[in-house]
């Protein structure tokens, strides 16, 4: 049998209560979801460009942000008929569950 002096004793000790007391640290990490942020990402890339590439919605700044597949429309326009072709051009990106409008027309406050 090996003698242990007494450094080599502790290392053990330490590694051993390191394992006991601390299992989760030992595991990697599991990212769930990661798959459903990356189409989100895809969603929200896919809207806004096509948002831009509308001439007559260019010169608004309209924010497109996606959770879980459901997209909001957010910021200022001219009228209620910017409002619906921004909601429009959205409705034709694959992928979409839901489309929520928070855009507002100028000077109104309405939606």
């Amino acid at each position: 049998m090996v003698k242990l002096d007494r450094n080599s004793r502790f290392v053990i000790f330490f590694l051993i209560a390191q394992m006991a007391f601390f299992p989760a640290c030992t595991s990697a990490p599991k990212y769930e979801g990661s798959t459903e942020q990356y189409d989100d990402i895809v969603i929200t890339t896919k809207v806004h460009e096509a948002i831009i590439d509308e001439p007559s919605l260019r010169p608004f700044e309209i924010n497109v942000r996606t959770v879980k597949g459901v997209v909001e429309l957010s910021g200022t326009v001219n009228s209620r008929d910017d409002i619906d072709k921004a909601m429009a051009i959205a409705r034709g990106v694959s992928g979409i569950r839901f489309i929520k409008n928070d855009m507002r027309t100028q000077g109104t406050g309405d939606y």
